[in-house]
């Protein structure tokens, strides 16, 4: 069988490693996208090959705008080959309380995290469904199904991920594409694990497990989404947050 592709967004955040991961032990090619202000693609790269991970294809652009998703998308094609799986994982916060709330901080959160949406699967949707095979896994998270004081732009972007992923869902369901959600609850990524301890313990506090996820419990549940045992899953959206909030 010919080698699959797999395109992350926000690849090199601690959600979006554990995700490329996943996919090359799964054997896939991966593409990892980066936003060009935010270069740590050497010193990421160096410090994927000390973990054994010596073959990801990288790509800079911004999910926000359209145009840079194309030119991303036809990069990873001409060094990898057509994206067979996407996971669009590419997100920001600006929290503020609403009262305090600027519009500019509402634009980017709801640019980044759901625009990009639109932009990244306008990309490879087609394609997917004229090969009659594809995986699109979209990020949400437990406050886009619960809310957040202090996230309307987040909770709402995160809201409208799971929308986008039903109704997608429903038109590639004949055409051998896949559209899920994951909405994850407090992940053990490197951002976490720098707040404050006892900000983080009273975090912790409030979760069922007394636990935050592994980044590779997300990798596992993205390689699973991605795999051909999953052909018969679309349009869910998967909770993994330990209990804090139940759908």
């Amino acid at each position: 069988m010919t080698q699959r592709i797999a395109f992350v967004t926000g690849a090199m955040g601690g959600l979006g490693t554990a995700i490329c991961q996943a996919f090359a032990k799964d054997g896939y090619k991966v593409v990892a996208a980066y936003h060009p202000e935010f270069d740590n693609k050497d010193a990421w790269l160096a410090e994927m090959a000390e973990a054994g991970f010596k073959d990801f294809v990288c790509v800079a652009g911004d999910v926000a705008d359209l145009a840079s998703c194309a030119a991303m998308v036809t990069a990873a094609e001409a060094a990898a080959g057509p994206v067979d799986i996407l996971v669009n994982n590419a997100g920001i916060t600006r929290d503020k309380m609403f009262a305090k709330m600027e519009k500019d901080q509402w634009d980017a959160v709801i640019s980044t995290n759901l625009t990009s949406l639109f932009n990244m699967t306008k990309q490879v949707s087609a394609k997917m469904a004229a090969q009659g095979w594809g995986r699109i896994i979209n990020i949400s998270s437990v406050n886009g199904v619960k809310g957040q004081a202090g996230q309307a732009n987040y909770a709402a972007a995160k809201a409208g991920v799971i929308g986008f992923t039903k109704s997608l869902a429903q038109e590639l369901a004949t055409k051998g594409v896949t559209v899920n959600a994951i909405a994850p609850g407090y992940v053990a990524t490197k951002m976490v694990m720098a707040i404050r301890e006892d900000i983080l313990k009273s975090i912790v506090d409030t979760i069922p497990m007394r636990r935050l996820a592994k980044p590779e419990e997300m990798g596992a549940l993205c390689s699973y989404l991605a795999s051909d045992l999953a052909g018969y899953m679309t349009g869910a959206t998967l909770n993994i947050n330990g209990g804090l909030y139940f759908q």
